[in-house]
Order: C-alpha cells, then sequence, then structure tokens
C-alpha cells in the first residue's frame, strides 16, 4: 500500500498530457494577449477570406511575383506578336500598321549603327585621306537618313489618314521612325511581313 510504482504503471502518463492539450481551455483561464477590437478582428477575417496579403511584405513579395509574371508574358508576347499581351506602346491596329508599314520597307536607317561603326575606324586611321573620306561618308550617310525619314514620314501620315479616320494616331509617326533605326532581324515585337509584302 505505501510502495512506490514501478515503471510499468508511470508510462501511460505521456499520452495522457498530449491528450489534455486538445482539450479545450478553460474560458477563465488567461490567454496571454489582448482580445483584438472587433473592427480589426472583422478586417483579419475579411483579409483572411479575399486572399488579401496579411502583411505588408507578404503584399510586396506578391507585387514583385505579378510584375516578374506580366514581364515574361510581355517578352512572349514581344517575341511571338500576341496582342493581348504586349506593352501599351505596341498595342492597337494603328501600331499594328505602322510596324507592318516600315518592315515591308528596306530603310537606310536601319544600317545606321553597322555603318557608324565603319566610319568611327576610318576616321580613326592616321591618314588625312581616309579621314576625310570618313567625313563625307558620315556627312551623306545623314543626308540619306533624314530624305529617307521624311518620305516614310509623308507616306505614312497619308495611309494613316486614309485607313484610321477616326482612330487616335497620336505618336505612331515617331513609333514608325524608331523602328526603322533598329535592325530588321534585331526589332521587337518581330516583323510579320516580308519586304515587298503591302502591309
Amino acid at each position: 500500500m505505501f510502495r512506490s510504482r514501478s515503471k510499468e504503471e508511470k508510462a501511460p502518463t505521456a499520452p495522457v498530457t498530449a491528450d489534455l492539450s486538445k482539450q479545450p481551455r478553460d474560458p477563465e483561464a488567461p490567454k496571454g494577449r489582448p482580445t483584438p477590437k472587433r473592427s480589426e478582428a472583422q478586417g483579419q477575417r475579411r483579409r483572411a477570406n479575399s486572399g488579401a496579403p496579411v502583411n505588408r511584405k507578404e503584399g510586396m513579395r506578391r507585387q514583385r511575383e505579378a510584375r516578374r509574371a506580366d514581364l515574361a508574358r510581355q517578352r512572349e508576347a514581344l517575341a511571338s506578336g500576341d496582342e493581348r499581351y504586349l506593352p501599351a506602346r505596341d498595342k492597337g491596329p494603328v501600331r499594328r500598321f505602322v510596324r507592318d508599314f516600315v518592315d515591308s520597307r528596306f530603310h537606310i536607317a536601319e544600317w545606321f549603327l553597322p555603318l557608324a561603326v565603319v566610319i568611327l575606324v576610318l576616321s580613326i586611321l592616321q591618314n588625312a585621306r581616309m579621314q576625310n573620306i570618313a567625313l563625307l561618308l558620315w556627312m551623306g550617310v545623314i543626308v540619306l537618313i533624314v530624305v529617307d525619314s521624311i518620305g516614310l514620314t509623308v507616306r505614312l501620315k497619308k495611309q494613316l489618314k486614309e485607313r484610321f479616320p477616326n482612330e487616335p494616331k497620336r505618336g505612331a509617326v515617331a513609333y514608325g521612325l524608331m523602328r526603322t533605326l533598329q535592325m530588321r532581324r534585331l526589332r521587337l515585337p518581330k516583323p510579320k511581313v516580308k519586304r515587298g509584302e503591302r502591309p
């Protein structure tokens, strides 16, 4: 009657304590934190149900992920020409027509960068004759690009007026001129028409 309990009798106490932790808490016992105001509790519930970020850090992380996904979609759209995900500057039928109009013709401006490198190399040479040739080439290229750009501007404005009389055309000509400065294979969105093909 007064003897100590054996080890076998002490063993079942461990699972009993685990079961006690699952039992409901006594309402009179302190919970270790202040009770939130009703407005705070309702706000937390609404955020949890709506999928809104719980805190500022989580919100920033979600924004970063969404931005990355949008940029990846835009890159794919620029390569494939998918109109839905193109950036705002490339969207719309007017911009599509301008791209096709520019891509269907040969422009001197698209060879500006390679020609500039050649002219730079010629001007570095320590030969007065070569430097004079480089200067004349430079002047000739600039004059040709200006003349070609003026011709493109006139033709493009005329075509835009005929085809899109009611569409906003602001910035469309400048968009076309900027596209001529890029080499054809480096243009984004990728060209959809061949040279000589009518847009």
